[in-house]
């Protein structure tokens, strides 16, 4: 099994145990230990993980940071710490505020500081003033949405392939990446006024008014829902399109002489691209909370169903693009449905919340 699978692997079984750790201990001991574990680390070596690893600081005597990751030195001294790990119940939320990290980081010779609560790693290093522990993380790991991209710059942490500088030479554009990314993302959500007003000189010559303002910032941030609708659909198009080319290939079959009759009466059920496509769509929309996987459709005459789970008991809404009217079924935290028209699927986006509200019903 490689990396990428037990990474995977360690994901569902945070996703399985979580709700049923009640302490910190219990965190590291079900969650923490068994990721340092699948990052190659014996976790019971004293010379590669030390439990509650202390380094006197001034006056601040026998503090404590959770995990020390030790290397050897190439030298023949004594094993020095290169990363220092600090741990949270699974619950808590991560702050740096007063954080052993912050004190530790400058008095021992680890490059990289993680803070954790098992389920999201948050990595450290002093991409800004040497020795000083940036307060934002360079990169951040969500084992219960876990991206492919972020997997592999995650692999270079483990003890078959830690080379400080090779982590250290990526770290700043991941860093710097990560919050344009964050700020592109809040942007779209809520555009600034000077966003507003670079993209409205852009194309109006008139004064910008507050109420122009106002009538811009809603083109702008509509102008940002299709632009990102448009491109997953016209991704989806291509994939399903050689999908298409795939199954059209002429297949030379040897048939039977023995005719089986037909098990099947009535009109069959026809999964159609449009439906297949409002599939990705409300999947796109809920991969931020939820690991695509388990999101599902299932067909049938009357409605195409996106269900959590496979589980009918868990709807998360129902397509209805095969009559003349396009509608979505979404349903409250009670279940009851409320059926919404639709033109087209890319209006699919403008149910977002409601399809997030559906969706933490069941999580």
């Amino acid at each position: 099994m490689d990396f990428k699978d037990q990474i995977k692997q360690l994901g569902d079984r945070v996703a399985r145990l979580k709700d049923s750790i009640q302490t910190e201990e219990a965190t590291k001991t079900a969650l923490i230990l068994p990721f340092l574990q699948t990052l190659g680390y014996d976790v019971f070596n004293p010379l590669e993980i030390v439990p509650e690893f202390i380094s006197d600081i001034g006056t601040k005597k026998g503090e404590k940071v959770d995990y020390a990751v030790m290397r050897e030195s190439t030298d023949g001294k004594p094993a020095e710490p290169c990363m220092l790990i600090e741990c949270k119940h699974w619950k808590q939320a991560l702050t740096l505020h007063d954080n052993q990290l912050l004190r530790y980081f400058h008095v021992t010779k680890a490059r990289f500081g993680v803070l954790t609560n098992g389920i999201v790693y948050r990595f450290y290093t002093d991409l800004q003033e040497p020795n000083k522990m940036d307060e934002s993380p360079f990169l951040e790991i969500n084992l219960l949405d876990l991206r492919d991209n972020q997997i592999e710059e995650l692999k270079k942490f483990h003890k078959s392939y830690f080379d400080v500088e090779t982590i250290i030479s990526t770290a700043s554009e991941l860093k710097y990446t990560g919050e344009l990314k964050g700020l592109i993302q809040q942007e779209m959500a809520s555009p600034s006024d000077a966003l507003v007003r670079h993209l409205a000189r852009q194309v109006y010559g008139g004064t910008l008014t507050a109420k122009m303002m106002e009538y811009f910032t809603n083109l702008v941030r509509k102008s940002f829902q299709h632009t990102f609708s448009d491109q997953i659909t016209d991704r989806l198009k291509t994939a399903l399109g050689q999908e298409e080319i795939a199954v059209s290939q002429p297949v030379s079959l040897e048939v039977s002489s023995t005719v089986v009759p037909d098990e099947k009466k009535g009109p069959m059920v026809v999964t159609t691209q449009e439906e297949l496509e409002g599939f990705y769509i409300v999947r796109a929309i809920l991969r931020s909370n939820i690991d695509a996987n388990r999101i599902v459709h299932r067909d049938a005459q009357s409605y195409f169903a996106i269900l959590l789970d496979d589980n009918n008991r868990k709807p998360i809404c129902r397509l209805h693009l095969n009559g003349s009217k396009k509608s979505i079924t979404l349903f409250d935290e009670n279940k009851a449905e409320q059926r919404h028209e639709i033109s087209s699927i890319n209006d699919i986006f403008l149910h977002s919340d409601a399809l997030l509200k559906s969706l933490s019903a069941y999580e």
